[in-house]
């Protein structure tokens, strides 16, 4: 086992009074920045003073945080030896998210308004499933399960890593030992599946994990191990297979678009979760190939707002490896429902727009849409609703940087515009051939979690008005000494 680093200086943040771009923390040799996954020292300081002056929106999003069933210094844990999802008994997978959720939201409450009860109930809730989870088993499921609650798991953790009762050694055990193993086979082997027989999502959620046990266990091949799959990767998770086709008007497509609205929803939140994590540890995969993520993630905002969007016909080859085999067409986007969010948005738009000066129209208008995001029990009582930790009104939020260059300038062609806010919209048509009987286990997902996730009641503008995106090369950003 690694030993842990210790605590480190935090990731360089944006505070009042910043006079040049803030990069992200260094992390050199072995050593990684800790706090560092989600959120840095200076991130959690800024929400703290914030909260402090009463700032807004910072208020507003810590009280969504208070008033979460799960932030309650009251919540205590109920672990489990083996978690089971999608198959076997019981289907006891809602135990651990729920207490995983109230982990985090303790462990933020403390942060945030510095009350030792959320520690200790964070604490608590982290030891007690570090001391008796030993196995997540069911359908292809697991993966899932490993993948989201595992990355979620070292967030929580990370966040009271430095507290004297905290089990790090075993909590580091148990991403090791349990959930990075199913996250990092499912990368190797896709479940003996052909390796586009998954849709993007599900490589996102073990990219997530695998990236997640590197730095919170300090270990620089894992680290490697998932970034270098996020660029190269041969399943539909890395960026140039969930985003394939780019278009000059700045948006590209993505895929899991022509599934359904929650999926893509779902992916775009667990990108953004990987490259936020990387961000803080020196890594920008935000930037990776000029920004694609930005341009996916721009397409997915316009989509679910209701604007029109291109897709290209995508097939792809589903079945188990020297089994049953098949395919699958989608030939559109699916239709959308505005009221339908998930609380990625405020990550997202913060660092693009704050960080980097860059623009992006749509999801600014979707973090505002989205305002004040809560986190897991806000967005229904189904998994879905807990894929993302959230609070990201409160924890993102940030000032914005100096950068180098001309940060005004004309936009791209096609970028102007407000998202068409009704109006006929083109409908996803996925068939399918062969049959996955002899397979079904490839394919389990768990359709009950496609729900539509009401947006909370809270901030509905932009101050400035819609920021739009700009072509390449327009805006030169300065990271050490590189641009």
């Amino acid at each position: 086992m690694v030993q842990a680093a210790g605590a480190a200086a935090g990731a360089a943040g944006i505070g009042v009074g910043t006079t040049a771009l803030a990069i992200p923390a260094s992390a050199a040799g072995s050593a990684f920045a800790h706090p560092g996954l989600l959120h840095t020292r200076t991130d959690l300081d800024r929400m703290a003073a914030k909260v402090k002056a009463g700032a807004r929106p910072y208020t507003a999003g810590f009280a969504k945080l208070t008033a979460n069933r799960h932030a309650q210094s009251g919540w205590r844990a109920n672990p489990q030896a083996t978690v089971y999802r999608g198959a076997g008994s019981p289907q006891n997978y809602a135990v651990l998210y729920n207490d995983i959720h109230a982990a985090y939201q303790n462990a933020l409450r403390y942060h945030v308004s510095g009350e030792t009860a959320h520690a200790d109930t964070a604490v608590a809730i982290l030891n007690a499933w570090s001391g008796k989870l030993t196995s997540i088993q069911g359908s292809a499921d697991r993966f899932l399960a490993a993948g989201l609650y595992g990355y979620q798991f070292a967030n929580a953790a990370e966040l009271v890593r430095d507290h004297g009762d905290f089990e790090l050694g075993r909590a580091q055990e148990l991403m090791r030992n349990v959930f990075h193993p199913l996250s990092d086979g499912f990368l190797s082997d896709h479940n003996n599946a052909v390796v586009t027989n998954y849709w993007p999502n599900w490589d996102l959620t073990a990219i997530a994990c695998v990236l997640a046990t590197g730095i919170f266990c300090d270990d620089r091949a894992v680290v490697d191990r998932a970034v270098e799959y996020f660029k190269h990767g041969d399943g539909m998770g890395s960026v140039k297979h969930a985003i394939p086709v780019v278009h000059e008007d700045g948006l590209a497509e993505w895929v899991e678009a022509g599934r359904d609205q929650g999926h893509a929803l779902l992916g775009v939140g667990l990108m953004g979760t990987v490259c936020e994590m990387a961000w803080n540890q020196g890594i920008d995969l935000y930037g990776y190939d000029d920004s694609r993520f930005l341009k996916g993630a721009q397409y997915v905002a316009k989509w679910s707002l209701g604007g029109d969007v291109p897709y290209t016909a995508n097939t792809r080859r589903k079945g188990a490896i020297g089994g049953w085999s098949g395919s699958e067409t989608a030939t559109g986007a699916a239709g959308v429902d505005p009221a339908m969010t998930r609380p990625i948005w405020a990550m997202i738009a913060n660092h693009y727009t704050k960080r980097r000066g860059l623009s992006a129209s749509y999801v600014t208008r979707a973090a505002a849409k989205a305002a004040p995001e809560g986190g897991g029990g806000d967005y229904g009582p189904n998994s879905g609703g807990y894929d993302q930790l959230g609070f990201g009104t409160l924890a993102f939020t940030r000032d914005r940087e100096r950068v180098e260059g001309a940060v005004g300038g004309a936009p791209s062609a096609g970028s102007s515009g407000a998202a068409s806010g009704g109006g006929a919209r083109p409908q996803g048509a996925v068939s399918a051939s062969g049959s996955p009987a002899a397979g079904r286990d490839l394919a389990a997902t768990g359709a009950e979690d496609v729900v539509g996730w009401v947006a909370a009641a809270g901030v509905s503008a932009v101050a400035g008005g819609l920021l739009l995106l700009r072509r390449r090369g327009r805006v030169r950003v300065r990271r050490g000494g590189a641009e």
